[in-house]
């Protein structure tokens, strides 16, 4: 009891340093997710998906202050023809940002969006309140009542462009809270872009929900700031015949918890979600991911690889569950770790819950370090030890990064790498 009681002072320590917005059509919506938050209070170390991960500087009331990091590189997609839009500390930067009109979507704010009327009424908060069962998630839910801006994004037609989220960070006490919402129609195909560190605390929520046909790629690069800490969220709605692909890059940062819940409802779906992570010393970076096969003949792929050094820490949560009706579902889960030190951790929890009997699906998850047979190889033919281990990373890695369709996407990801491998060098 006296822990319960804990839990739950600590829930309304950070519900009060709060204010809910009001009016609109998102008021309902709102309000049944701060009740939700209620009910199930945030995270501790005592909840069984938050074990490996300590979530108390997500849940306290302000954010432990971040130093601002002087990158030095140039802008990730800056070279791309794209839509960019962009947030400073969770707030939209109209004079920073592209206009936003583009042949085959929409997209609006959600700050400006307050009339009681809107597409986004049937969306907002519904994918994310889904994705609480079997497994609750207190901070999407924290999300969906207390977000201050997002975007709203309906996809009619296929965008000549990519739609870039584009995020900085300027202030070393930042705490932003977004939520986007993105509506594909039928046979309709966009490519969302995200990247920045957003700020010193960062809680996003995105809702996808892609009819049939249509296809959604999600690229992420998560920006290079050391003491940022994030938790991202994103839930997804698939459609009969649909696409869904999203890889993340991770790269630097105290904490970052990524999680993903996806609900394949129509039959012959497709749902990819990878990520490539480089943590060096105090790096804490979790991947957590939950796949439901609902329909016949849908095929999902969780490619998760994790390259650590110098006491850094990755954690990778995946299930696959497969309803009973959900026959010839094609299911495939791997997460690997490359460890380039003594120091460093990778804690995994793969997981399959099988009710139909027509099914493919399979897990793995290893750990170790760079592989001596093939760096005496590199070394042997004159290549320096510092390129030939670099070289082995950048291929341990590739699978991950072999996810994303777009060929210039792959190349910017894998160029940021070896970019970081170079920087890195023991």
């Amino acid at each position: 009891m006296a822990e319960a009681a804990t839990q739950m002072t600590a829930t309304e320590a950070r519900l009060d340093a709060l204010s809910l917005p009001q009016g609109g059509w998102s008021e309902a919506a709102r309000k049944d997710a701060l009740a939700r938050v209620r009910a199930m209070s945030l995270p501790d170390r005592r909840d069984e998906y938050w074990k490996y991960t300590r979530p108390e500087t997500l849940v306290q009331p302000g954010a432990v202050p971040a130093a601002l990091f002087d990158n030095d590189e140039a802008p990730i997609f800056g070279e791309m023809d794209r839509l960019n839009i962009v947030f400073v500390d969770g707030v939209f930067d109209a004079e920073a940002s592209d206009d936003l009109s583009l042949e085959g979507v929409t997209i609006e704010r959600l700050a400006d969006t307050r009339s009681d009327i809107h597409w986004a009424r049937d969306l907002y908060g519904v994918l994310e309140a889904r994705g609480q069962d079997p497994v609750v998630r207190p901070l999407a839910a924290l999300n969906t009542a207390f977000a201050t801006d997002g975007v709203l994004i309906h996809v009619t037609g296929k965008p000549s462009k990519p739609i870039n989220l584009t995020y900085h960070h300027r202030s070393e006490t930042s705490d932003a809270v977004l939520h986007h919402v993105i509506r594909l129609d039928a046979g309709a195909e966009v490519t969302v872009l995200e990247n920045g560190p957003a700020a010193a605390r960062f809680n996003k929520c995105m809702e996808v929900d892609v009819a049939d046909g249509a296809q959604f790629h999600h690229v992420r690069a998560q920006g290079r700031d050391h003491e940022r800490r994030a938790a991202t969220h994103l839930f997804a709605r698939l459609g009969e015949e649909s696409t869904f692909k999203s890889f993340t890059l991770t790269a630097n940062g105290v904490l970052t918890r990524n999680e993903c819940v996806i609900e394949l409802t129509g039959d012959n779906a497709v749902a990819h979600v990878a990520g490539a992570c480089v943590g060096d010393g105090d790096f804490h970076h979790d991947d957590t991911v939950f796949i439901t096969h609902d329909a016949v003949g849908c095929e999902s792929r969780q490619v998760f690889k994790k390259v650590l050094r110098n006491g850094a820490t990755g954690v990778f949560q995946g299930k696959i569950l497969v309803k009973k009706d959900a026959q010839k579902t094609d299911g495939y889960q791997i997460s690997q770790s490359l460890l380039l030190d003594d120091d460093s951790q990778f804690l995994a929890k793969p997981e399959l819950e099988i009710y139909a009997d027509d099914v493919a699906c399979s897990h793995g998850s290893t750990s170790g370090a760079i592989d001596e047979d093939a760096l005496f190889y590199l070394r042997s033919r004159g290549v320096r030890e510092a390129q030939a281990t670099d070289l082995l990373t950048l291929a341990f890695l590739a699978e991950a990064v072999e996810e994303i369709e777009n060929e210039d996407l792959r190349e910017e990801i894998n160029d940021r790498l070896a970019a970081w491998l170079e920087r890195h060098r023991g």
